[in-house]
Formats: structure tokens, C-alpha cells, sequence
């Protein structure tokens, strides 16, 4: 075949692993234009990893007991047995107190309750996989974004006229707006906006395009130590974790004998 005359074997402990596994595994590694190889590497290397951790799983004996990870939807064997492995070996180092308190004393304003805006919109509704609706539709929401940014005045008389929302009865207004009370597109334009702002180009969601006007906000307030600290000792121990796991890994490839894949040492503490 081609593909074993361009990339060699990927052997882990003697093991060899075929090559349709690194081939299915390409699709999640991206790489330039033209350049497959650096897929296939990078493919290559998280197969290792994962051989090996399977290894090391069934060296010590342990038996895969697949968990439901969404409704209808069960891990693989090797998932069970990796997931097994991680849960018995890594062990994450609980923080103290004062090293909660340390890290919320670093930046108390990363933890602020959650904003809240009052928003109003003029939506241009199309369906967004009809390109000849959707250009159509943006065309249109060009034309009502320049309108409105010349008269911001005007914002409520156009809504009332042009908007193809229910809320086009109150002027387009939207009420209080808080995290994960609308689609992601529109909250992410949001998040952009400080009081008074319309948006300079309009924002596709899946119901069409949206001019929107921030009409106010508020800043969340910094929140207390003791109304966070749950929170930080939990990022902090995922962080623990999250080291632990690379040693172990990085120790398995220390002592694996390998081919086929160019696995680099891992870094504690840092990115792999």
C-alpha cells in the first residue's frame, strides 16, 4: 500500500498497531494545506500514547467497564480501560486553604457574579444553509444596520417597521439578558458591546442575522472569597490532576521501546 511505503510501522512495545488506527485517528490532528505527513505524525503519536496506556491497563490487570458517557452512548473497551487506568494512578493533590486564598488574592476581579444586559434587536430571519436566503437576508441587514447607526435614534421605529421578531412590537427590546439565555453567536456579540453600541456588521445565528443595541449593562461585582472558594480549590486540584497525568505519561514513555512515532518528552507543568 502507499501508505506504509510513505509512514513506517507504529510499533509500541512490540507491539504493532495497523495502520487504519493512525489513518482514522488523522481526521482529529490538523495540518497545513499539502503537508499530510505532519497529520499523520501528529496521529501517529496520540496512538502511542494510547497504546500504551492500554498496556499499562491490562498489565495491571484491570478489567474495562464501559460508563454511559451520553444517553445511548457507551465509552469503547479501550476508553474504559485508559479512563480505569488514569482514576487508579493519578492521584490529584487536594489544596490547602491558603493556597485557595493565594490564588483568589492573585486577581480577585476573575470571579464576578454573572453580567447582565438589556438588549434590544432587529432580526433578519432566513434559514443559514440556504445561501441564496442568507445572502438576501444579510443584504437587508446591512442596509438597517447603516440606517440605524446614522439615527441611532431611530433604532425603535425600524424595529417596529423591519424586524422579523415578535419583539418588533416593543421596539425590538429584548429585557435582561444574562449568560445562557440565548445562542452562543449572539451572546459572544454581546460580550463585544458597551452600553449604547449597535453592531457595525450584523450577527448570523441559526434564526438569520441580528442588529443588535446594547441599551445598558452591568458588570458582574467581584464576588467574596467565601462565595468562590469551592470553585477555585476545584480548578486547582483539575490543574493537580491535570500534572499528575502527564508524569505518569510521560514516565510509561520513558521506559516504552517505540517506532513509528516521535514522541518528545513531556513537560510537568506545562504543555505537552
Amino acid at each position: 500500500m502507499m501508505i506504509n511505503a510513505l509512514f513506517p510501522d507504529l510499533v509500541v512495545n512490540g507491539e504493532t498497531v495497523p495502520h487504519v488506527a493512525v489513518a482514522t485517528e488523522v481526521q482529529n490532528h490538523h495540518a497545513p494545506k499539502g503537508k499530510p505527513g505532519i497529520a499523520w505524525r501528529k496521529a501517529a503519536n496520540a496512538i502511542a500514547i494510547r497504546t500504551l496506556l492500554v498496556q499499562e491497563a491490562r498489565r495491571r490487570g484491570l478489567k474495562p467497564a464501559p460508563e454511559e458517557v451520553a444517553p445511548g452512548r457507551f465509552e469503547t473497551e479501550e476508553e474504559a480501560l485508559i479512563r480505569g487506568l488514569l482514576e487508579s494512578a493519578v492521584v490529584a493533590e487536594t489544596p490547602g486553604e491558603d493556597e485557595v486564598r493565594r490564588e483568589w488574592v492573585r486577581d480577585p476581579s476573575r470571579f464576578r457574579s454573572p453580567p447582565l444586559w438589556e438588549v434590544s434587536h432587529i432580526l433578519c430571519a432566513c434559514d443559514p444553509r440556504d445561501r441564496e436566503a442568507r445572502n438576501a437576508a444579510r443584504a437587508r441587514a446591512n442596509d438597517l444596520t447603516r440606517q440605524v447607526i446614522e439615527r441611532p435614534g431611530s433604532f425603535a421605529v425600524v424595529a417596529m417597521d423591519q424586524s422579523d421578531c415578535s419583539s418588533k412590537s416593543i421596539g425590538g427590546a429584548l429585557g435582561q439578558l444574562g449568560p445562557g439565555d440565548t445562542v452562543p453567536e449572539f451572546e459572544a456579540a454581546l460580550r463585544d458591546l458597551v452600553a449604547g453600541q449597535i453592531t457595525p456588521t450584523p450577527v448570523l445565528t441559526r434564526h438569520g442575522w441580528h442588529v443588535i443595541r446594547m441599551d445598558a449593562l452591568a458588570e458582574g461585582a467581584v464576588l467574596p472569597f467565601d462565595a468562590v472558594r469551592g470553585r477555585i480549590s476545584d480548578a486547582l486540584e483539575k490543574t493537580s490532576w491535570a500534572r499528575a497525568a502527564r508524569e505518569f505519561i510521560a514516565e510509561l514513555t520513558r521506559t516504552a521501546e517505540i517506532t513509528g512515532a516521535e514522541l518528545k518528552p513531556i513537560r510537568v507543568g506545562g504543555s505537552p
